[in-house]
């Protein structure tokens, strides 16, 4: 099977998605919370990678970062805008995760992680359709 490069895009994501859900069903303690942080931090990449590639083959838009790509998403109709404001606050997490070594980014961090699980799935649903 040969899939495109947007078909990849969509189940590279989807795993990455799925091993987040999994940190995140899991009894808490630090080393799940530090493991949902780290599945959330490559999760977040694969997601925005597959927006960004869905934009460029099927919407014709190219955009180079994260941010950008969600304003795009929004422009062109998949965001709504507080989905866009949620996914934007989910980027700025993103990059606060090189500094889960201070224990209150780290909790922090993971008490946001399941809106932006939720997020996630609910665009990536969209878009497998």
């Amino acid at each position: 099977m040969n899939l495109n490069l947007y078909e990849k895009k969509i189940e590279i994501a989807t795993k990455a998605l799925n091993s987040l859900e999994i940190a995140l069903t899991a009894d808490y303690s630090v080393f799940v919370r530090d493991s949902a942080i780290q599945r959330f931090e490559y999760t977040t990449e694969a997601f925005w990678k597959c927006i960004q590639t869905y934009l460029k083959e099927y919407e014709g838009v190219i955009c180079a970062s994260p941010k950008s790509c969600i304003r795009e998403a929004m422009r062109n109709k998949m965001l709504n805008s507080e989905e866009t404001e949620l996914a934007l606050e989910m980027i700025d997490d993103r990059n606060l995760t090189s500094h889960t070594y201070h224990e209150e980014v780290a909790e922090m961090l993971f008490k946001r992680l399941p809106g932006y699980f939720a997020l996630m799935k609910k665009i990536l649903n969209n878009l497998e359709q």
